[in-house]
């Protein structure tokens, strides 16, 4: 028996996963509660000790890999010239690499932007703006102010690059740590994040981890080799396109309901079905993900009751409990569980708020403008409407019974016509908590982690 063990460092928990190699099977799964502001190893050595308690003729290990979102993942800024182009350009880099980003700015840093960015605590700094040959005076600029800003983090330079000679002038020789890469919107329009995603996973591995006390962890389990959320994506591309002679499923989407944010993964190109539709603003990836700061079941329980009223949450809630209590509650103990039936009930609605606006900020949309010749059609973002299956993973997803019933809001409706939501998906269930382990293990074992997928996502 050859054990490969996949290990999640999470915000809350540390996961584990073991899988025989030779026979291509989980041996079984386990978790601990997340130790990083004390000893990370603590909770993963518990998490290891229920896992060979439970699995006792599990044979030594031979291989570990690991990623990690403990002390709130990996945080970036992304600072571009126009915010619906190369500002979204450097966001849509931060996030494929697994960020959450935190501060968005455009056009020239103020002074009261730079204070702002002194006082973040963020991980690194994307500065992007202008395409190759455009304008380069405000990314020279933004890059004069974080400079004077003294901001002791890394700057990842991927804009004009026509500026890099420049921006390379104004760093050297300062404290500050700099990576000069390939612009990631090159051509009006058109992305290349591919050179920025690998500097950032670099930084990622050498520095952010030793920072948030990670690192101690990799005498036992080897290097981290990405952030959970890029983990999560990597997994969901190998299931959609398939590797070799092992067939994929297609286009899909995984929700991933969490405590404090909610992410949604689409694998697929998402162009318009309908001849009239013309596409409109930034190419989408194919592989795209977006993260909700205020939509989570814990942390953001309070933020997402101000996007609802009291009315609106009642459709998802039929008890009289105080709403606010019950979410301020959950805000304050994030490792609180539901134990009767309102309390599930409550959670079960939030859950399908996340889920449904989520859903409305992640799907393309299509507007329609009147003119004198007639009606013109305008899609931005994705078109999912023939998107084949939903994936949910997250806590309240892999242990309410009612999982699909949640997910079900991620279909189109009635109020909501112009969004290019699913229309009939499958629905699967990441019941055994596997889809960043499986992210971990196709980076060696790509067909395995498919098969496995496929074998136990209910």
């Amino acid at each position: 028996m050859s054990v490969h063990l996949l290990v999640d460092f999470g915000s809350t928990y540390t996961k584990l996963t073991a899988v025989d190699l030779q026979l291509e099977a989980i041996i079984g799964t386990s978790k601990a509660m997340t130790t990083v502001k004390t000893n990370v190893l603590e909770g993963f050595d518990l998490a290891l000790d229920k896992l060979k308690q439970a699995n006792p003729e599990m044979a030594e290990i031979s291989a570990i890999s690991a990623c990690s979102s403990a002390a709130g993942g990996l945080k970036m800024a992304a600072i571009g010239l126009v915010e619906e182009l190369t500002v979204e350009a450097a966001k849509r880099a931060c996030l494929g690499a697994g960020a959450l980003v935190n501060h968005v700015f455009a056009h020239h840093l103020s002074k009261r932007e730079t204070k702002e960015l002194q006082k973040a605590n963020i991980d690194i700094i994307l500065l992007a703006g202008g395409t190759d040959g455009g304008n380069k005076e405000c990314i020279i600029h933004n890059a004069q102010k974080l400079k004077e800003a003294k901001l002791n983090v890394p700057i990842i330079v991927a804009g004009n690059k026509d500026a890099q000679d420049e921006i390379a002038e104004i760093f050297e020789g300062s404290d500050t740590e700099f990576y000069i890469v390939d612009n990631v919107m090159p051509k009006l329009k058109k992305l290349d994040v591919k050179a920025a995603k690998d500097v950032i996973r670099q930084i990622f591995i050498t520095k952010i981890i030793e920072a948030k006390g990670i690192k101690k962890a990799e005498e036992k389990t080897g290097s981290i080799i990405m952030p959970t959320p890029e983990a999560v994506l990597v997994a969901a591309e190998l299931l959609s396109k398939g590797f070799e002679d092992e067939p994929g499923l297609g286009e899909l989407m995984v929700v991933d309901i969490g405590g404090a944010t909610t992410d949604v993964h689409t694998i697929g190109e998402g162009f318009p079905k309908r001849s009239e539709v013309v596409l409109k603003g930034l190419q989408e990836p194919f592989a795209k993900r977006t993260v909700e700061g205020d939509l989570g079941m814990r942390y953001s329980a309070n933020a997402l009751l101000s996007l609802v009223s009291q009315y609106e949450f009642k459709q998802y809630y039929s008890y009289d409990n105080d709403i606010e209590i019950a979410a301020q509650k959950r805000h304050d103990n994030v490792d609180y569980l539901p134990d009767t039936e309102e309390e599930k009930a409550f959670d079960q609605a939030l859950a399908r708020i996340c889920c449904d606006y989520s859903m409305s900020r992640h799907v393309g949309h299509v507007e329609v403008i009147y003119t004198p010749l007639g009606s013109m059609y305008y899609q931005t973002g994705k078109d999912l409407t023939d998107l084949k299956y939903v994936i949910g993973t997250g806590g309240v997803l892999i242990n309410d019974p009612e999982a699909k019933k949640i997910l079900g809001e991620v279909n189109q409706k009635s109020n909501k016509k112009l969004e290019l939501r699913p229309q009939a998906p499958t629905v699967l269930i990441d019941r055994k908590y596997i889809l960043a382990s499986m992210g971990l293990l196709g980076q060696k074992h790509p067909q395995m982690a498919i098969r496995l997928m496929k074998k136990h996502l209910e």
